[in-house]
C-alpha cells in the first residue's frame, strides 16, 4: 500500500507576532526557509489588526467624518466607522493614502537586502497581503454610503497596487487578496442587525468582486487568495459547518477570473479533524498548478493536532496540499510564533 504523502510546503497567511518586518523575515527564513515559496512582512505597525487602521486612514480625508463622538480604541487605532460629510459626494473625494503601498515598499527594501545577503533564499518571493475593497467598505463605511463609496475606495486601492507593481520587481513579488467579510455576508452575519452588503445577489456579486481584484495582478506576478471566516480574539464570526461554502465561492471566483490563481488558502477550525469537514473539497475545481494550502495548524495543539487534521483531509482531498494556520497570527500570545513555525516544519515537506 502506498504511504500517504507528506503535505508539500507551508504558507504564511500574513500577520505574524513580531514587532518589525526584519525580525519576521529573518525568523521565517531561518525556521521555514525551504518550506516557503513566499515570505510576508508580518503586517507590522499600524496593520497589526488587519484592516482596522483603514478607518483612521480614511478619516484623514476632508469630506469624510467619523461616526460617533467617542473613539473605539484598539491599542493605537480608532475603530469608529466613517461616513460622507453632509453634502459631500464620494466621487468628488481624493482619498488620503491608504498605507498599503508605503508599507510594502518599506518592507520590500528590507526583504531585498536580506535576500541579496543570502539570508532569504533566492527563489523566495516577497508576499504583499491586501484586503478586498468589499472587506474595508463593508466593515468601516456607514451602510448608507457603501454603494457610493465602494468604487472610490476600489480605485484608491488599485492605485496603491499599481505603485507596488511599479517598484517591486515582478519576479520577486506575490500578491495575496484576503477575503473575510465575504463569508460574513455569505453566512448572513450582521452587525447590530444591519447586514454588511449593499447588493442583493450575494454569491455572484461577492465572487465577481474578488475576481476583479485577482485580474488586476499582472501574469508575471504571483497571486493568491486567503479565504477567511474572521479572526477576532482567535474566534471566527461563525463556525463553518464544513468546507462547502469555501469550495463554492472558490469555484465561482475561478470561473470569473481571467487569470489562474497561484495559490488558494482555506481555513480549517481547530475542532474539525473529521472527514465530513473536508468532504466538499472533492468538488474544488483548481488546475493542477495552483497550490492548495489548508489552514490546519493551530498553536493550541501544534503538530499533533495538525497531523489529525491532515489525516482527515487526505481521506477526501485527492490532490497535493500544503499547510498553514487558518488565519494570520499577529495577535497570538507572545512567544508562540517560533513554536508555530516548528509545527509547520514538522508536518510538511520542504519544497524541492
Amino acid at each position: 500500500m502506498t504511504e500517504p504523502q507528506t503535505p508539500q510546503g507551508a504558507h504564511l497567511v500574513g500577520s505574524i507576532n513580531f514587532d518589525d518586518a526584519e525580525t519576521t523575515m529573518r525568523t521565517a527564513a531561518a525556521e521555514l526557509g525551504a518550506h516557503l515559496k513566499r515570505i510576508p512582512d508580518g503586517e507590522v505597525g499600524e496593520r497589526f489588526h488587519w484592516i482596522v487602521f483603514q478607518a483612521d486612514r480614511l478619516g484623514r480625508t476632508p469630506g469624510i467624518d467619523r461616526v460617533g463622538d467617542t473613539p473605539i480604541p484598539i491599542r493605537t487605532l480608532d475603530a469608529r466607522p466613517v461616513r460622507l460629510a453632509p453634502g459631500v459626494r464620494a466621487a468628488d473625494l481624493t482619498l488620503a493614502p491608504l498605507g498599503y503601498a508605503e508599507a510594502a515598499l518599506e518592507s520590500y527594501a528590507v526583504f531585498a537586502r536580506l535576500q541579496d545577503a543570502g539570508t532569504i533564499p533566492a527563489t523566495t518571493r516577497f508576499q504583499v497581503s491586501l484586503p478586498t475593497p468589499l472587506g474595508v467598505v463593508g466593515s468601516f463605511v456607514h451602510p448608507d454610503d457603501r454603494a457610493e463609496f465602494e468604487p472610490v475606495y476600489e480605485a484608491a486601492l488599485a492605485a496603491e497596487l499599481d505603485e507596488i507593481l511599479a517598484v517591486i520587481p515582478h519576479e520577486r513579488l506575490a500578491i495575496q487578496w484576503d477575503a473575510a467579510l465575504e463569508f460574513a455576508i455569505i453566512e448572513g452575519v450582521s452587525t447590530r442587525g444591519v447586514r454588511h452588503e449593499w447588493f442583493s445577489e450575494v454569491w455572484p456579486e461577492t465572487s465577481a468582486r474578488l475576481a476583479r481584484q485577482i485580474d488586476r495582478v499582472p501574469a508575471d506576478v504571483e497571486v493568491g487568495v486567503h479565504l477567511c471566516y474572521g479572526d477576532v480574539a482567535e474566534q471566527h464570526f461563525v463556525e463553518p459547518g464544513d468546507a462547502a461554502n469555501l469550495v463554492r465561492f472558490a469555484n465561482l471566483v475561478r470561473e470569473q477570473s481571467a487569470r489562474e490563481l497561484t495559490w488558494l488558502h482555506l481555513p480549517v477550525p481547530i475542532e474539525r479533524d473529521d472527514e465530513a469537514y473536508f468532504a466538499p473539497l472533492a468538488e474544488l475545481r483548481l488546475p493542477e498548478e495552483t497550490e492548495l494550502y489548508l489552514g490546519l495548524v493551530h498553536r493550541e495543539d501544534g503538530a499533533a493536532g495538525a497531523e489529525r487534521r491532515i489525516t482527515a483531509a487526505r481521506s477526501r482531498v485527492s490532490r497535493p496540499f500544503g499547510v498553514a494556520t487558518e488565519c494570520g497570527f499577529g495577535r497570538a500570545p507572545e512567544g508562540t510564533t517560533v513554536p508555530l513555525f516548528a509545527a509547520h516544519r514538522e508536518v510538511s515537506a520542504a519544497w524541492a
